[in-house]
């Protein structure tokens, strides 16, 4: 039994597990990006070394696919949406370093790690269920953000 199952908010929308299914997959499409190459600058061997097998074929990541980019553009911006601290720790974990090291890393408990993990992912998921709720097609006029009397007209 996963630890965020029990953490799943009241509604059917977003949940803490999702968001951290979500960051973890932005993590990996972001690790196999093709890296940035400045004009001018090249490397005279073949492949770099430490990527190479025993038989001296290239091991290369799968690049990503044009939606899961995208999905993992719209991640990148959630992040926006946490504090400095709660955005490295949320980070760290979803690119899937241990809580040992993060805890180390950031100097606090584990308890302390994972409750504050778990507090980031919660603002993320109320924020995007919000934002769902305030989309609907079937939601009263006077929950919607209306206009004014003076601007009808």
């Amino acid at each position: 039994m996963s630890t965020l199952q029990g953490m799943a908010l009241e509604t059917p929308g977003w949940t803490a597990s999702r968001i951290a299914e979500r960051l973890a997959e932005a993590a990996d499409v972001l690790d196999r990006l093709p890296a940035a190459k400045l004009p001018g600058l090249y490397s005279l061997l073949p492949f770099p070394p430490d990527t190479s097998t025993c038989d001296g074929a290239r091991v290369t990541p799968a690049a990503p696919s044009p939606e899961a980019i995208d999905r993992m553009d719209e991640v990148l911006g959630w992040l926006l949406w946490l504090e400095p601290e709660e955005r490295q720790l949320v980070w760290l974990r979803a690119e899937g370093l241990p809580w040992k090291w993060i805890t180390r890393r950031l100097g606090m408990g584990r308890t302390t790690a994972w409750q504050r993990w778990s507090t980031a992912l919660l603002k993320i998921a109320v924020r995007l269920d919000a934002a769902a709720e305030q989309n609907r097609p079937d939601i009263k006029p006077l929950n919607r953000c209306g206009v004014s009397v003076l601007e009808r007209g």
